[in-house]
């Protein structure tokens, strides 16, 4: 499985932009993976920033890219 700085570098190189661990996280529970918890997460119920609409295909993209969905 990469690590989240693997995929940030890589939505990084083919997206143009930086992808927030929270995204990655968020990203992580929605296609049934498993999510480390942060330490400076709130509410493990809630989520402060969720992933945008516009960046969950190309974080997805990348779980693919790295064999994890």
């Amino acid at each position: 499985m990469a690590t989240y700085m693997q995929i940030q570098e890589y939505v990084k190189k083919t997206y143009g932009y930086s992808a927030k661990s929270c995204w990655i996280a968020h990203m992580k529970e929605v296609c049934g993976l498993k999510p480390k918890m942060s330490a400076r997460r709130y509410s493990p119920d809630s989520r402060v920033h969720p992933c945008p609409e516009s960046k969950q295909t190309d974080i997805k993209e990348a779980f693919k890219h790295f064999n994890m969905i």
